[in-house]
């Protein structure tokens, strides 16, 4: 199994636990838990050649660091 489907089984996991939580501050954490693990499995999959870097998207800082990190090189 790749490490993005892992990183998925992780946040279908987080998906469930917000589902089944007592109060909205443990739902809001596991909703968040939940998108922090979706956006890891899509950078990795983006890291493993999968898909392009326009499809899992960049802020406008981030694309600054990149290209100042690749002037660098």
């Amino acid at each position: 199994m790749k490490q993005s489907d892992h990183f998925r089984e992780n946040a279908d996991n987080c998906a469930l636990l917000a589902e089944k939580a007592p109060d909205e501050p443990t739902r809001n954490r596991y909703e968040r838990m939940e998108a922090a693990w979706r956006a890891l499995a899509r950078e990795q999959d983006w890291l493993d050649g999968e898909v392009s870097p326009a499809r899992i998207g960049t802020s406008g800082r981030a694309r600054k660091r990149l290209m100042s990190e690749a002037e660098l090189d």
